[in-house]
């Protein structure tokens, strides 16, 4: 029997039987790395654009995004030397994945200090204009609504992490602060990310939509630890695009990313405006943002009504 009629003949080819047994073929392709597909959405010139291993295959055509947030990295810090050029995209030079110090996965002779607060890349004007060469980063793994089953790393500019949430448009920290103050997780809700018409850098606001149904929330939570949302969460935007070798940026300790405490950057792609140094300052009770609150109330109780 030749190759050709062994799978012309077969009458079993569409049945649900023979289209199960199908992950005994995913299972022996696994770890080939013929198929593997690394997605990241990015927000170069104010647009959300796809990303497939390091191809851009789309841009939308909305300002805004539903997504789910899976999971998240802590904050980090990147530093790119040059100018960044869209059509040759160079690694990092150095960075740190807990923003005390250079990443133990740094070469030794592109490391710029030995820590970040001694670091010449980590003063004002060290960038562009009043900016820090040296920028705030934190990655996340998301899932866009109606798409779960597609992990994505996306990375924040420091202007869409940190702020006060003035008139209900809170950034990443502010809404996680929101989310908190209301014991709910950021990966129970699909959140509309939306550009900041006023912002001439890509800036982010954050706001909830609605919880998720039994369903999509077994989904997404299945996704948390997955290998897909890991990857996202610990490769530099270049190992993703496959610039750069493959070396997952250790977490650091203490800090699992279990939970999503969400900030990040692209410094290789946008300029971020000038954004202070956060200040460790005592903990206290967050507040929910007024102009949110009863909007998320209502959104728990209709999800309670269920």
């Amino acid at each position: 029997m030749s190759e050709v009629t062994l799978f012309e003949n077969n009458a079993l080819a569409n049945s649900d039987l023979f289209k199960s047994l199908q992950d005994v073929n995913d299972n022996l392709l696994s770890g080939s790395g013929t198929g593997e597909e690394r997605r990241r959405i990015s927000l170069n010139g104010g647009k959300f654009r796809e990303f497939i291993n390091g191809e851009q295959v789309r841009v939308s055509k909305e300002d805004n995004v539903n997504m789910v947030i899976v999971n998240a990295a802590p904050i980090s810090r990147t530093y790119y030397e040059g100018t960044y050029d869209p059509a040759n995209p160079t690694p990092p030079k150095c960075w740190s994945a807990d923003t005390n110090s250079p990443a133990k996965e740094v070469p030794e002779e592109n490391r710029q200090a030995a820590r970040c607060m001694d670091c010449p890349q980590n003063i004002k004007g060290s960038g562009q204009g009043e900016s820090r060469a040296c920028r705030f980063a934190q990655r996340l793994g998301v899932v866009l609504e109606g798409q779960l089953d597609k992990v994505y790393q996306l990375q924040l500019p420091a202007t869409s992490v940190f702020g006060d949430g003035k008139d209900g448009n809170m950034g990443m920290q502010a809404y996680a602060r929101f989310l908190s103050a209301h014991n709910t997780p950021a990966v129970a809700i699909v959140t509309n990310m939306r550009f900041d018409e006023n912002s001439s850098t890509p800036k982010l606001f954050f706001k909830a939509v609605r919880p998720l149904n039994e369903a999509e929330l077994q989904t997404v939570v299945d996704l948390k630890d997955h290998p897909d949302t890991i990857k996202a969460i610990t490769l530099t935007v270049a190992q993703t695009d496959g610039v750069q070798k493959e070396t997952p940026v250790a977490l650091p300790a203490k800090q699992e990313p279990t939970k999503a405490s969400l900030f990040d950057s692209e410094p290789s792609e946008e300029t971020d405006d000038v954004v202070e140094e956060p200040k460790k300052v005592a903990t206290k009770k967050a507040t929910p943002a007024p102009e949110e609150d009863s909007d998320l109330s209502a959104i728990i109780d209709n999800w309670e009504d269920d």
